[in-house]
């Protein structure tokens, strides 16, 4: 079916941006708005399934439901002439693994720039009730000015259940960045997600990704199976408590990881503090996680508008065990950086002691009193 050059009565085409296994990704013109925004077209065959229609429905939405400043927002979606289409907001920049073939090793300051504003956003899906599902630096995207945004959210989920048995790129996501997990078949978690973000940081310090295989079974046993060689042993100059993190995230069992991709990036921001040439740092990587609100889930697949943490809502099973598991991390954070309270533990064993001191008095008071 050839591609038509206006979708929707809406969406002009003007170029093409990319090409995928899965869509193709347009520069467009919105008619309506009058502004340039990204269309990705996906490939004809998903676009004739009425199952595949449907959850492609409630993923879009969900992904719209997302408003962080390291996400691509979405704007639109439908289907239009046999064509199933997403429309995003406009990023003039590139995406993360053409500057790593580029680069081929970024310095320890400015792999910790892209990967904390990449944690963010990842972040923030998380505490919202979503998984992305295949985090890699195809699908963020850079601007010249160094910001990030993490794109494609959903698209894999509704992907996966085109067909149980079809394992592959398209469906599956890169073998080069899914979690033992994944490449055991098992259903992701927000773990997942964090080890994919722990293999992308991997390969932007040393250069090489953590596993290197001919097939994607052989480096889905290898994902499963074998230690990655540490960073250092490829590039000394990566500090060691980086080295620690990275270590600690690419662990095959998702409960030695990091929980979500914001206590990642906390601790990644952390190190980044300490680094030197601290006047040269990007002001937006602070901004990260300042002022961001926690989002609630999406329920029924209804787009709901993000509400403060204080709100109660009712989650889905699935993602009320998601976001027992954040409060878990939260909880562990408050429990360890809360300061002591010297004084108040001090006016409690005063008192504590006045009280004690009491009874014999008053025992003496009785023995007098007593006929």
């Amino acid at each position: 079916m050839e591609m038509p050059s206006l979708l929707n009565d809406r969406y002009q085409l003007q170029e093409t941006l990319g090409t995928g296994g899965m869509a193709v990704v347009y520069k467009a013109r919105d008619l309506m708005l009058e502004r340039s925004v990204a269309v990705k077209v996906l490939r004809e065959d998903f676009s004739k399934d009425p199952a595949f229609r449907e959850r492609f429905r409630q993923e879009a939405r969900a992904a719209a439901n997302l408003s962080h400043p390291n996400i691509v927002t979405v704007h639109d979606f439908g289907l239009d002439q046999g064509h199933l289409f997403i429309v995003m907001e406009y990023m003039p920049g590139t995406d993360l693994k053409s500057l790593i073939k580029q680069k081929e090793r970024f310095t320890v300051s400015e792999a910790l720039e892209l990967m904390i504003q990449a944690c963010g956003g990842i972040g923030y899906a998380h505490r919202a009730g979503l998984v992305h599902c295949d985090v890699k630096p195809h699908n963020m995207l850079v601007t010249p000015e160094g910001r990030l945004k993490v794109t494609d959210f959903g698209i894999a989920r509704a992907l996966s259940t085109i067909s149980p048995d079809e394992h592959s790129d398209v469906v599956w996501g890169s073998p080069h960045y899914f979690s033992p997990e994944q490449a055991a078949g098992r259903p992701p978690s927000p773990a997942s997600d964090v080890y994919s973000l722990g293999v992308i940081l991997y390969e932007m310090v040393t250069g090489r990704l953590p596993f290197v295989a001919s097939d994607a079974t052989e480096l889905a046993r290898m994902h499963r199976e074998d230690k990655p060689v540490a960073p250092r042993y490829y590039n000394s100059s990566i500090p060691s408590a980086l080295e620690e993190i990275i270590l600690k995230v690419l662990s095959k069992e998702p409960s030695s990881r990091y929980r979500t991709a914001d206590q990642l990036g906390r601790l990644l921001l952390g190190l980044y503090d300490t680094g030197a040439e601290t006047n040269q740092k990007k002001a937006f990587v602070h901004d990260t996680f300042q002022g961001v609100r926690l989002a609630q889930p999406i329920q029924n697949g209804e787009k709901m508008e993000p509400t403060p943490p204080t709100t109660t809502v009712q989650p889905e099973p699935a993602q009320q065990m998601l976001l027992d598991d954040t409060n878990d991390y939260y909880q562990d954070q408050w429990e360890e950086e809360a300061p002591v309270d010297w004084k108040t533990w001090a006016l409690g064993i005063l008192a504590s002691l006045l009280l004690i001191g009491l009874i014999p008095f008053w025992f003496y008071i009785y023995i007098m009193l007593k006929p």
